[in-house]
């Protein structure tokens, strides 16, 4: 249990070159500014990170360029869940061998309808493939994306299966209710929520963080919305959350994260994603950092803080 990993952790955007090649370099300075600023560790190449739109290699060679520049690989737990289960054990794997203190792993996603005795024998081929006892494993539920679903069934039977392994859950779903219905059902996991909103909620209720993609933007109001202490503290922060969710709703999510980090940092090669997703129009950018500016949040504190 004390291997396993607590606190506010970045779901991390992945940076681009001119040739549209993860940039090292880049992906380094970023989760360091991210440490400075208080968060706990990083988990890259999951949604936020367009993880399904990098290859094996490219996502072993990401990893790679964050140990190489130095990022502790006990504050890394990469996304590895791919279509195809022999790509999610290399991954997992390559994790386990680089000493990364977990792995986010999404159910099998492309098939739909796939029931409980499919999404088990997939995480079961998984650990027994792997085969190390230094992997833990953290499910990924976010059925809106993936169309499976990861049930108590199926988490029932891992932890009776692979008891020291399954380490805990990112639920993304968004449904708090279904996050506390994880804590009540499974204390000895650790829980995290992906809607940043829901971490004073779930932590409340012995949930142990989040893994989420405003900390890119907005890493210390998360670190503070998870140490409050007060009501009125966090409220405070659940405000400018709130405000910067409501501004990027009406665009396509990744791009219009991180073209508010490109303005932030003052670097437009973060604007830069991997197709099929497009960076956002010179308008749609222009009125997104305009509402940015306009909406009260503390612009010049967010700078700052990836400065």
């Amino acid at each position: 249990m004390s291997k396993r990993i607590r606190g506010v952790w970045c779901a991390t955007l992945t940076p681009l070159d001119d040739k549209g090649r993860i940039d090292g370099t880049r992906f380094v300075s970023h989760v360091e500014r991210l440490f400075a600023a208080g968060i706990d560790g990083v988990a890259p190449f999951g949604t936020t990170g367009e993880g399904q739109s990098f290859s094996l290699v490219e996502r072993q060679a990401g990893l790679e360029a964050l140990l190489e520049g130095g990022i502790d690989a006990q504050r890394i737990a990469p996304g590895t869940g791919c279509a195809a289960i022999q790509e999610t054990i290399v991954l997992t794997r390559n994790a386990v061998e680089r000493g990364c203190a977990g792995a986010l792993v999404l159910p099998p996603f492309f098939f739909k309808g796939v029931d409980d005795e499919g999404v088990y024998a997939s995480y079961a081929r998984l650990v027994d493939d792997v085969a190390d006892k230094r992997l833990q494993l953290y499910l990924y539920h976010i059925p809106q994306v993936t169309g499976v679903p990861i049930g108590h069934t199926v988490i029932e039977r891992l932890l009776r299966a692979y008891p020291e392994t399954i380490a805990g859950v990112k639920d993304s779903s968004g449904d708090l209710v279904h996050s506390l219905a994880l804590l009540k059902r499974f204390p000895e996991l650790h829980i995290f929520v992906g809607y940043e909103p829901h971490l004073p909620a779930a932590l409340a209720a012995g949930g142990a963080g989040a893994i989420c993609g405003l900390a890119n933007l907005y890493p210390q109001a998360l670190r503070r919305l998870h140490d409050a202490r007060s009501d009125g503290q966090r409220d405070v922060e659940l405000e400018r959350i709130d405000a910067l969710l409501k501004l990027l709703v009406p665009h396509s999510l990744m791009p219009a994260m991180k073209a508010i980090l490109a303005r932030l940092v003052g670097d437009p090669g973060w604007l830069a994603v991997r197709e099929p997703l497009l960076p956002l129009t010179d308008w749609a950018r222009g009125t997104l950092i305009k509402g940015l500016t306009s909406s009260g949040l503390p612009a010049p504190e967010l700078a700052g803080a990836l400065s």
